[in-house]
């Protein structure tokens, strides 16, 4: 985990090996291949390109599935954090009626502005995740996420 105060600004989460050696190295290999392909076709190449392709599918379903899981363990607990904070019968109200995406941006707050920014979220007046994350005045950091 970093020492460093997380923020709007800074809370973008970055996974070296994926995003920088897995995704980059991949992609060039699907290239490269796609270029031999049209260059010499042969079943060869043709193979080889199929498999770069499969090889690039396959890591980024990973990286969809790993997320997936992430905004159902966030909406969880979301859920239990606004029936903690508002109650039982708005919290169901809450989790049933906002958007995944302004639920999961709403985690960044803290628990005295949450009300304030769901009811804002509500009436659209914070219409995108970036919206609300920019009204959140105490950033709760989330340090742990895939």
């Amino acid at each position: 985990m970093s020492s460093q105060t997380q923020r709007f600004e800074n809370h973008a989460r970055y996974y070296p090996l994926f995003h920088f050696v897995a995704v980059p190295l991949l992609v060039l290999y699907l290239l490269y291949s796609l270029y031999a392909l049209v260059r010499t076709p042969t079943l060869a190449t043709l193979a080889n390109t199929v498999l770069a392709a499969g090889v690039c599918a396959s890591l980024f379903a990973a990286r969809i599935m790993v997320l997936v899981v992430q905004n159902r363990v966030i909406r969880l607990e979301m859920a239990m954090r606004l029936e903690r904070v508002l109650g039982a019968a708005a919290a169901a109200d809450a989790i049933a009626t906002v958007p995944l995406g302004r639920l999961i941006s709403l985690r960044f707050a803290s628990d005295p502005e949450l009300a304030a920014l769901l009811a804002r979220v509500r009436s659209r007046e914070l219409a995108t995740n970036r919206d609300v994350k920019q009204a959140i005045r105490e950033w709760q950091p989330d340090l742990l996420r895939a």
